[in-house]
Order: structure tokens, then sequence, then C-alpha cells
């Protein structure tokens, strides 16, 4: 019997079927598909000397924007930083316009304290966060910082209550006047004690309001000091002994109540006088600066202020048309201590002040400086009575009005305003 036949094995296994690749034809899509494009980081691409030359060249607005990208861009960006705190503009309290002599001037009443910045890009606002900001009067700015004291009168031997405000974060702090317990015997140097004024001395941190506020008076013929450290709202007040080895030997209503910040002291001017009172915030011992003898034997008015190019201590006169500057210097020719840096005629660029009068000695007194610019942009700030207050530019030598939009007058003083520097988020990158 025959058996079934099957499928025999061993056999050649079937050719697999092949498929013929047709070129791909110019209307019909690619089959591989491009990789994906990878992502690249900017701190990936700008690198190194690339990325500081690209900051450097940004304003300061666009730098502290940039800083914020990233840390890396925070770290690079705080190496960018101007040396200098950036001046953001200026606070003042405006003043009517005012009269040409021989008109006596009349009083005028305090104007709520403006802030005028340098272009509109400027962070800051107006003092409206601080409702009361209204009864006080502005005595100092520093570090970001304003000081204000109250306007209304106090008796005599009464240390006032000081406002700081913060205007970058608007913040303030109200700080009560200094307790009768700092100074043994208060009683009896209330009796002949004289408050003169009051500044800003340091400040601890760029953000938070922890500071340092000194203010003095005259005790029976010698200054004393007052300092109160701030630490967020907790305020603790430390009476300095008198100074001794200064004597105070002229009428204290020849001593200016507002101090100036140059070279890191602190200067008050007397008056028709060749000195000025000067307090060292790292000792806080006060002292007598005296002024060229050149302008002091002349009872030239002048003002202390700093370079604009280093932040050296300086002088600045516009006496009788003539502008000097005088720079601190022990030189071979020296005048106890300032070296004259530069002396120029104004007489024709007062000129082109339309009302200012002709005549010498009626000019000579229309015309007064009342300060140099503490934003160290190398500006005088002077007063013409009757033509208003201008701005003279030591490197262009020009004159600029300085005028509010509603005719009212820069009042005196001017505050140049700058940021607490650097600012908190960069200084610890």
């Amino acid at each position: 019997m025959a058996g079934k036949t099957g499928k025999k094995r061993g056999g050649r296994k079937p050719k697999p079927k092949t498929r013929t690749k047709t070129p791909p034809s110019s209307s019909s899509p690619t089959s591989v598909l491009p990789p994906p494009p990878t992502e690249t980081k900017a701190a990936d691409v700008l690198t190194g000397d690339v990325l500081r030359n690209v900051l450097r060249r940004l304003s300061l607005v666009d730098l502290l924007r940039a800083a914020l990208a990233c840390h890396y861009w925070r770290r690079v960006a705080s190496r960018c930083l101007p040396r200098a705190p950036p001046l953001l503009g200026y606070f003042h309290h405006p003043l009517e316009a005012s009269l040409p002599p021989p008109f006596k001037q009349k009083h005028q009443p305090l104007h709520d304290a403006v802030f005028v910045p340098l272009g509109s890009s400027s962070p800051l606002s107006p003092l409206d966060f601080a409702p009361g900001a209204s009864r006080y009067k502005l005595y100092d700015s520093h570090q970001g910082l304003l000081l204000l004291e109250p306007t209304a009168a106090l008796p005599g031997g009464i240390l006032p209550r000081f406002l700081v405000l913060d205007p970058a974060t608007r913040r303030r702090a109200l700080l009560p006047p200094p307790p009768r317990c700092t100074v043994p015997d208060d009683r009896l140097w209330r009796r002949s004690r004289v408050y003169i004024g009051s500044a800003l001395l340091s400040r601890a941190h760029p953000s938070k309001l922890c500071f340092e506020v000194v203010c003095f008076a005259i005790d029976d013929g010698r200054p004393r000091a007052w300092v109160a450290s701030v630490d967020d709202g907790r305020c603790r007040w430390r009476a300095l002994p008198r100074a001794v080895d200064v004597e105070v030997d002229f009428e204290l209503r020849c001593l200016e109540r507002r101090c100036v910040h140059a070279a890191g002291k602190l200067y008050w001017h007397l008056c028709n006088s060749g000195r000025v009172l000067v307090l060292d915030p790292s000792t806080l011992r006060f002292s007598y600066m005296l002024a060229p003898a050149a302008l002091s034997d002349r009872f030239s008015k002048y003002r202390v202020g700093e370079m604009p190019e280093d932040g050296q201590l300086c002088i600045a006169t516009v006496e009788d048309q003539m502008m000097q500057l005088w720079v601190r210097r022990e030189t071979r020719w020296s005048d106890n201590g300032w070296h004259l840096e530069r002396e120029m005629n104004l007489s024709k660029v007062y000129d082109a002040v339309p009302g200012l009068p002709r005549d010498r000695r009626a000019r000579m007194a229309s015309i007064m400086l009342t300060d140099m610019d503490a934003g160290r942009t190398g500006k005088l700030f002077i007063q013409m009575l009757g033509c208003g207050r201008y701005s003279f530019d030591l490197k262009t030598c020009k004159l600029e009005r300085l005028a509010m939009e509603d005719g009212k007058e820069y009042g005196d003083p001017i505050f140049a305003y700058s940021l607490a520097w650097p600012p908190a988020f960069l200084a610890e990158a």
C-alpha cells in the first residue's frame, strides 16, 4: 500500500520579494526627514568677552533688565556695572520767581518736594507714598535715601524727629527724636543747646531700610552728635561726647543747616568764613578745614564738591564774574592744601542772560553760587536774582535755565538722587 507523499524536508526556501526603489520626484515629498534642530542656549553662544562687550554697550536700564535673564547673565552684568552710582534725577522744593535787587525778597511758602528725572525711563515716582511728607522738608539725599525734617519750628534745645524715605522701594521710616537719657545731665545741657542739622551717614544694605542718621547741636560752644542706627524699623540712638577740641567761635546763624557729601566726608559751610566744619563718618570726629586763603581773604562765597572725573575734593566759586576751581592737592605752590585747577572769566557768559544787570556792582549783587552738582556732572548751580536759577557746565561752558513747566524755579538746595549701588540682586552675584 502506497504511502502518502508529503513535502520534502530540506528543500530550498522561497526567495523574498524584492522591492525596487523609485527615485523621488520633485513633486513627491522626501522619504527621509531632516533631523530636528537642536536648541542652543544664549549662554552657549554669547560666552566670555563676547557677552561682556554686548552688555557694556547697553544703557543702564537695559543692562539691569538683561541681568534678570538668567544666573549667568547676572554674573556677567555685575562686572559691567559702573563704579559710580547712576544719577536718576533731582529732588527739590520749587520756588516762585525771585525779584531783582534792590527789591527785598518776599517770604515764599514751602511747596511739596518734586522729582525731576533725567529721562522718561526713570523708575521713580513722586513722594505720594508718604502722606505726611508735605509737613517735612528735604535736608539730605544719600545712597538712595532721602532725609526730611519737620517744617514746624521747635523750642530751643529740642531735637526733632526725622523722616527717611526710599523712593525706589516706596518704603519709609519715621525716627523719634533722641531720648534725653542718651546724654548724662541732659537738662543742664539743653539750656545752652542749639540744634544745627542732620545728615544720612551710611547704609548697610542696598535694598533694606538699614541705615544710620547723624544729627548734631552746639552744647555750650562745642558740637555734639547723635547717631541713630535703624534696622528694618528698629531705631537705636546713641550720643557722642562733645568735641572739646573744636571751638565754635562764630555766630551760629552763619552755619548752614544742611551738609554736603564729598570725598567720603560731611561738610557744613560757614558764611563769610575761611573754614568749613567737617565730620568724618569713620571716626565721627569734628574738625575744621581751611579754604584757600585767596578766597577767605576776600570773603568769597565758595562751595565744596567733587571733581566729576575721579571724585576728588574740590572748591568752586564764581565771585566777581570769575570762576575758579580749586582741587585738594599738596603741591609746592598750594594754598592751604589747595591747588588752582582752572580759572575762567564769565562776563561774556553772563551777557547772554536776559535781564541781568550790565553794571558790574549790580551784577555781582545778583549772582550767587548755590551749589556744585552732587551727581558729579561737572555743573555749578547759580542763582541770578530776578533772572532765575541756572546750571553752568564746566565742560561745555554753557548756561542752562532751570525752570519748571508751571513757571516756578528750581529750589535751593537741589538734591541729586542716585540708587543704592550696586543693586542688591547684582551685589550678591
